[in-house]
C-alpha cells in the first residue's frame, strides 16, 4: 500500500472511532439520566445495564483502536 493510501485508511478509521465514540457517548448520557431519573426499580435496573453495556462497548472500541495503531505503526 502506498504511503498516501495508508494516511488515507488511517484518517478514515480515525474518523470512524471519532464518530463512533461519539454516538456510544450519547447513549451513555441518555443511559445515565434514564437511570437517575427512573422512579421504578426495573427501569432504573434497564438504565444501568445499558450503561455497563455501553462502558464496555467504549472500552472495546478504545481496546481496538490501539491495536489498529500498533499495526499501522509497524508500517
Amino acid at each position: 500500500m502506498s504511503e498516501a493510501a495508508s494516511q488515507h485508511v488511517d484518517r478514515d478509521l480515525s474518523e470512524l472511532f471519532h464518530r463512533l465514540n461519539n454516538e456510544l457517548g450519547i447513549i451513555l448520557s441518555h443511559a445515565e439520566l434514564l437511570e437517575a431519573k427512573s422512579e421504578l426499580d426495573k427501569n432504573r435496573s434497564r438504565a444501568a445495564q445499558v450503561v455497563a453495556a455501553t462502558l464496555q462497548a467504549l472500552n472495546t472500541a478504545r481496546q481496538i483502536r490501539i491495536q489498529v495503531s500498533d499495526l499501522t505503526d509497524v508500517k
